[in-house]
């Protein structure tokens, strides 16, 4: 993918990455005011898409986004009507991203790339995977609110990395592939052992089993019983290595199985789904001598193996055109995504200039005491058009199904 960060007087700086995140090539053009170098900019991105075979486009949603956007969705229609190969655009937030670039971190990890380049590289991957290129970043740098200086700061570190905590260990890390950063943050790892896997890892190659972790220095028996459940290694020597499933509890899968007639070649099977769906479960655990908490959390890990809980969350929405004012007419459906709930309301990307607004009067038939009760910002939702203000630029917009 064609990662872009968009500026007007500086260029537009672009970096195309690889499917692992592995970056390829970057390159810098000036299509925005006050250069219009657009015939140039179109050439740079053509030759990286066609040489590189890109599908998708990430633009960041900061400076000149907007005029980016019709730059890249003019190339696209032309694209189109050339025949050429399929792309997308898509625009990401690119909160902290500037940050990031200008930290140590990067620095160690682009060390040849200027801050705007190792920014292009950043949106690119917050794309491809959010939580992974998010960790790199203090907490408080991407956009936590207006009131985060008004509060103890102590306190505010403790509690925005315990949610960074939790979403990573409820998510899971692949320690064959993991950075330093995403290790750090599951529960046991500090940044010393982060760093002690990775190197182990670099010099014994990747990790095959869950045991293989109790040889990296310094990480004892304690670390270990504290991190081995939010670690996976798929494709490894035991499939329940791949799972949520802490290592003390493989005993216990090992008596379920054989209670049910069952065996770890089975995992992932449609078949061992469905008989784990109609099982008892309250009677295993009496059978098996677990808590029935414990066994049902087993079980669901054993029906999802290896599945990375955010499939579950709405998928993002690609374009290949951008929509204008005009082109809205009262009563036309559309997708868009929440960017901002507020008290009387949401505003909603419907991939125009200006956020379109859902007042709380519009979001259900029923009453709706807060929109937070409806909708959260990152949410897609489906709209339908109540009016449109051509001299202010505003949008009306409605969640309740016309009719």
């Amino acid at each position: 993918m064609l990662g872009v960060d968009p500026a007007f007087r500086t260029g537009c700086k672009l970096a195309v990455i690889d499917e692992t995140g592995k970056l390829l090539e970057v390159a810098v053009t000036y299509p925005t005011a006050p250069h219009n170098k657009v015939a140039e900019a179109e050439r740079i991105m053509n030759g990286l898409i066609d040489r590189y075979g890109a599908t998708l486009v990430v633009i960041g949603n900061g400076t000149a986004s907007r005029e980016t956007e019709t730059i890249v969705a003019e190339l696209i229609r032309k694209r189109i009507e050339s025949g050429a190969s399929k792309l997308q655009y898509i625009i990401v937030n690119e909160a902290g991203a500037s940050v990031y670039s200008a930290s140590k971190l990067a620095q160690e990890e682009f060390p040849t790339l200027d801050v705007a380049e190792r920014s292009a590289v950043s949106i690119a991957r917050r794309l491809q995977d959010p939580l992974a290129e998010l960790v790199k970043i203090e907490p408080k740098a991407i956009g936590v609110g207006q009131y985060q200086h008004d509060v103890g700061q102590k306190r505010l570190d403790e509690s925005l990395g315990g949610v960074v905590e939790s979403a990573v260990n409820h998510v899971g890390v692949d320690v064959n592939t993991a950075s330093p950063s995403l290790l750090s943050y599951v529960a046991g790892i500090n940044a010393t052992l982060a760093r002690n896997i990775v190197k182990f890892r670099e010099e014994q190659g990747k990790f095959v089993s869950r045991a293989q972790l109790q040889k990296v220095p310094r990480l004892g028996a304690k670390a270990y019983e504290q991190c081995a459940g939010f670690l996976r290694i798929p494709g490894g020597d035991n499939p329940l290595d791949a799972t949520a499933i802490h290592p003390e509890s493989y005993s216990v899968v090992d008596r379920l199985f054989r209670e049910l007639k069952l065996t770890l070649s089975q995992l992932g099977s449609r078949e061992l789904s469905s008989l784990l769906a109609t099982a008892d479960i309250e009677a295993l655990a009496a059978s098996l001598g677990v808590g029935v908490p414990t066994l049902r959390d087993i079980v669901e890990s054993l029906q999802r193996p290896g599945r990375d809980p955010r499939e579950e969350l709405p998928a993002p929405i690609f374009h290949t055109a951008v929509l204008k004012l005009e082109d809205l007419q009262p009563g036309m459906e559309l997708q868009g995504t929440v960017r901002n709930v507020i008290d009387f309301g949401a505003f909603v990307d419907i991939g125009i200039k200006n956020d379109g607004l859902v007042h709380i009067s519009q979001m259900s038939d029923k009453f709706v005491k807060h929109p937070m009760d409806v909708v959260a910002v990152g949410d897609n939702v489906t709209v339908w058009v109540l009016n449109v203000d051509a001299k202010k630029g505003r949008v009306g917009l409605t969640m309740r199904k016309p009719g």
